[in-house]
């Protein structure tokens, strides 16, 4: 039989090991979903973030932020002219890729460390990948979820 004080310990190790299997299944904390998860875009909001509404489950959908994985675009609300007219190009190339394909799907999907939004590759409907398209032109930057370089105004 187990002493009071051996009990406690046990007790005490169990729901440090319950606690932790909890954490490493909440969400946004146990890692990424492969995808694909079909999603219909509803805008654009900025050169590096979409609202789609997604449906990760037959008749199950769900309105959300996604920020492109892997890119960084120029913020809109910036305090130099010249940052402003690079975020409006990035904005009108990603409009232009997303709302011109046939459908699109979330992939390499995460939780994001800001705003509530989710993390993830943006692929169109033949196939490529909208940051990878971004990037290629030159519009952004990439972006591993580090600090960003503060750029001098242009």
């Amino acid at each position: 039989m187990l002493s009071h004080r051996s009990f406690a310990h046990l007790i005490f190790t169990l729901s440090l090991l319950t606690a932790e299997r909890l954490y490493a299944g909440e969400p946004g904390k146990s890692g990424r979903i492969a995808g694909p998860v079909a999603a219909e875009l509803i805008r654009v909001i900025d050169g590096d973030t979409l609202m789609v509404n997604a449906a990760p489950w037959p008749e199950h959908y769900i309105i959300t932020y996604v920020r492109l994985r892997g890119i960084d675009a120029p913020e809109l609300r910036s305090k130099c002219d010249g940052d402003r007219h690079a975020a409006k190009r990035a904005m009108d190339a990603l409009s232009d890729l997303v709302s011109t394909s046939p459908g699109l799907s979330l992939a390499n999907i995460s939780g994001d460390k800001y705003y509530g939004r989710v993390l993830a590759d943006i692929q169109l409907a033949d196939g490529r990948n909208a940051g990878q398209e971004l990037l290629a032109s030159g519009l952004v930057e990439p972006y591993d979820g580090g600090r960003k370089n503060m750029r001098p105004c242009q």
